[in-house]
This record gives C-alpha cells, sequence and structure tokens, in this order.
C-alpha cells in the first residue's frame, strides 16, 4: 500500500511538472511578436513613378516609353525620385483567353522588346515595371497569366522587370478569402523564386479586406479602394464605381496600422496634371490647389506616388506641384509611420505623423467651401508636451518661427497646408515671435 502510494504521488508530481512546463512554454510562446510578414525586402519605401494607363489606356509604346523616361530626366522628375516607369495593360501582343494564346510582347507596338525598355531605364537610373492579372485575360482583354504564374514571372525577371502590378480587375469580390489569397500567393512565390526582385503590386479595388492578409503574402502595395476619378470631391462617386480624392482618403482612415516598409496602402494613382483630360477615368478635372491637396495627402499617408498624367506635357504648376522634395520627403522618410487623422471638426481635419528625426509633420485640410483659419496644438493634437516648437511650411518653403502656444491658419477651401514642427527646449514666459509676416497662399 506504501509503495502505491508513493508511485501515485510521484506520477502526480510527474504530471503537476508537465503542466507546469506546458503553461511556461505557452507563456514564452505568448509573449513573442506575430510571425512578421513576408518580405521580399524590397519598397522599404513607397514606389515613386509613372503608369501609363490613366492617361493612355492600352494605347502605349514603344516610342511613348522613351519619351517618357527621357522627360522625367529631362523636368527633374528622376531626380526628385520619381524612378518607375510603368506600363499598364495593352503591352501583350493577343487580346483573346491564355488558353487560347502565349503571352508575349507586341512586335509592332515595341519593336525591340520589353529587355530594351528596361535597359533603357536602367542606364539613365530608373526602373521598368509590367502589367499582367490572375485570370485568362486582363481588364482590358489581353492574354492574362491564369496558370502560368511561374513560366511569367521567369519572363518578366529575364526581360529585367522591377514592377509588376498584378490586376484581378475586382473581379472574385464576393470569393473566399482563402481564394483571394492563393491568387496572389501564387503569383508572389513566383516572384520571389526569381533572382531578380521585383516589386508586387496587388490590385484588387480593395475588396475582401485585402490590407489584412496582403503583406502575410509578400505583395508590396496592395490597393484600398476602387478605381480613383479625376475628382476632388465629386457627389455621389462612391455609390457608383469610382472614388474621389477624398473618397480614398476616408477609405484609408483606420488601415493606417497596416501599412508600412515594405507593404504599403496604395490609394490609386496620382491624378495630378490630368486636368479632366484623363483618356481613361471619369471626372471633370480638379483645381490647382485640389490637386496640390490631393498629393499632399498622399505623401502624408505614404501611397505609392505614381504619375497619371503625360509627363511629357506637365504644365509649371503642376511640375512644381510634384517635384516638392520636402513634400516629397513625408512620404519617403525611412520610419514609415502613416499619418493619421488626430482632429476632426467637420469640414475641417487634421492629420499628422513622427518621422524618423523625431519631427512631426501636420496637414490641416479644408473639405469646405470657404476659407477657414484652423488652430493646430501639439499638445491636444498630438498628445506630445511639446511647449516649445518651430513651425516650417512644406509649400511655401519657410519657417515660420518659434512657438509656445497653439499654431494658427488660414486655410483656403480644398485646400492642404502642410508643416514640419521640431520640439525645442522648455518653454519661456511670453509669446514667441516670428520670423516675418506669412505670405499669401500659393494659387
Amino acid at each position: 500500500m506504501v509503495d502505491q502510494l508513493q508511485r501515485r504521488r510521484s506520477t502526480g508530481l510527474v504530471w503537476l511538472f508537465a503542466a507546469v512546463l506546458v503553461a511556461f512554454a505557452t507563456a514564452i510562446s505568448a509573449a513573442q511578436p506575430a510571425p512578421a510578414a513576408k518580405s521580399n525586402g524590397l519598397a522599404q519605401t513607397p514606389p515613386v513613378g509613372w503608369s501609363s494607363w490613366n492617361q493612355f489606356g492600352d494605347d502605349i509604346n514603344e516610342q511613348l516609353v522613351i519619351e517618357s523616361i527621357d522627360a522625367m530626366v529631362s523636368n527633374g522628375m528622376r531626380d526628385a525620385g520619381y524612378v518607375y516607369v510603368n506600363l499598364d495593360d495593352g503591352w501583350q501582343r493577343y487580346k483573346g483567353k491564355r488558353s487560347d494564346h502565349p503571352l508575349e510582347f507586341d512586335p509592332k507596338k515595341f519593336p525591340r522588346g520589353i529587355s530594351y525598355l528596361a535597359d533603357y531605364a536602367h542606364q539613365r537610373g530608373m526602373k521598368l515595371g509590367i502589367y499582367s492579372g490572375p485570370g485568362q485575360t486582363t481588364c482590358a482583354g489581353y492574354t492574362g497569366s491564369e496558370g502560368h504564374e511561374a513560366e511569367d514571372a521567369k519572363m518578366f525577371a529575364s526581360w529585367g522587370v522591377d514592377h509588376l502590378k498584378y490586376d484581378s480587375c475586382c473581379s472574385h469580390r464576393d470569393a473566399p478569402k482563402d481564394e483571394l489569397q492563393k491568387i496572389f500567393r501564387t503569383m508572389s512565390n513566383s516572384l520571389m523564386a526569381q533572382k531578380r526582385g521585383i516589386v508586387l503590386h496587388a490590385c484588387h479595388c480593395g475588396w475582401g479586406d485585402i490590407w489584412e492578409w496582403a503583406a502575410a503574402l509578400g505583395v508590396n502595395h496592395w490597393r484600398i479602394g476602387q478605381d480613383i476619378s479625376d475628382d476632388f470631391n465629386y457627389p455621389g462617386n462612391r455609390e457608383q464605381y469610382y472614388f474621389d480624392v477624398l473618397d480614398q482618403l476616408d477609405r484609408g482612415v483606420g488601415l493606417e496600422k497596416y501599412s508600412g516598409p515594405g507593404h504599403w496602402n496604395d490609394y490609386d494613382m496620382l491624378i495630378v496634371g490630368l486636368n479632366g483630360k484623363s483618356g481613361q477615368l471619369v471626372g471633370t478635372g480638379a483645381s490647382n490647389i485640389e490637386y496640390r491637396t490631393h498629393f499632399s495627402l498622399w505623401s502624408m499617408v505614404n501611397s505609392p506616388l505614381l504619375v497619371g498624367a503625360d509627363v511629357r506635357k506637365l504644365d509649371a504648376y503642376s511640375l512644381e506641384t510634384l517635384t516638392n522634395k520636402e513634400v516629397l520627403a513625408l512620404n519617403q522618410d525611412p520610419a514609415g509611420n502613416v499619418a493619421q487623422k488626430v482632429r476632426d471638426d467637420g469640414d475641417l481635419e487634421v492629420f499628422a505623423k513622427e518621422l524618423e528625426d523625431g519631427s512631426h509633420a501636420v496637414l490641416l485640410l479644408n473639405r469646405g467651401a470657404a476659407t477657414a483659419t484652423m488652430t493646430f496644438s501639439p499638445r491636444a493634437d498630438l498628445q506630445v508636451p511639446m511647449d516649445r516648437y518651430t513651425v516650417r511650411d512644406l509649400w511655401r518653403h519657410r519657417s515660420l518661427g518659434t512657438y509656445d502656444i497653439p499654431f494658427t491658419a488660414e486655410v483656403q477651401s480644398h485646400e492642404a497646408r502642410v508643416f514640419r514642427i521640431r520640439q525645442l527646449s522648455t518653454s519661456v514666459n511670453g509669446r514667441s515671435s516670428l520670423d516675418g509676416p506669412e505670405p499669401e497662399s500659393a494659387q
């Protein structure tokens, strides 16, 4: 009997010890961070460049691409950071199902082939992008990549391609998530199997909550909404297919946590410079102020900046907007923090984010129809105990002085004013003076 009791006691101790080990292992496991997103190591900052679709649709050819590259070199866009030159739909030779046709470039449109254009871009310090889709056909009816993902990825890499827009044409809207994930996982794995790094852009209209899972598949940027229209705030757009600038902006509120180095929320292409003359988008165009606001917002939320206009014919104002290096720096900041809406007073909104050097970018947006006076407080809006701080206006390229009180600015209708603020030492008594009167708003 004593032996039996001892054996039972020993057995109980063993089970107790095992239970403790399991609990300890579980606690250690729970303390570990979630698995990192699958990464190809690319797009550590959002891609910046040009895409052919919005202006030209499938009417593209070798001469257009070469002229666009040359224009971006000569007008300063390349040196400002616009290095991607992306061919959208229409480079393919055949229309029709992949089961009926191979995927080849159109020899009439591109007589020297895609690899020639890639070499041309690379020799000028730029990158070349291309387009395909996971269906038998693409959005414009050309041959797609379905069932040939590994073959096509190998071909793109052999051509020297640097970026792939993989467009589902917003199909599979109601498909299960695992089906959607399989579509993009297959191409992502095929690209990663190549020796050449190729940025992957998943275009799926933001359906299926793509932002929740795309990064884990190795996707570098993904569309969070439907196609953008050439409008700033067009009534009724959201009820139809196209989203205007403010629709896209609102769509991204709350999705900031999914975006970061190597994986970005994509608010769709820039409409700056289209001026209501897009060959593919609906809309009557926006004002210069609205286009500049659009560019400011996309820079603050770290959307890829892909110009959709004809870069060979940009007007001076559009070119000045697109090449503002102080605003571009917000988009390309290595920290990768996405601006969040920190205050919403109806038509007056404040967006802000911290930058790598500890300074903050602040955007004051006036969605209303009349000029408004807006105020920003680091303590109230950022929850940062910033007693003294400097303010720099990034569109006027001017330092506005030192503040120890909330900062106030006049903001025109549909304008966004963008500032960079830096904390200084503890405040002194009294109001700090400015370094001069603030100039009138840029037109």
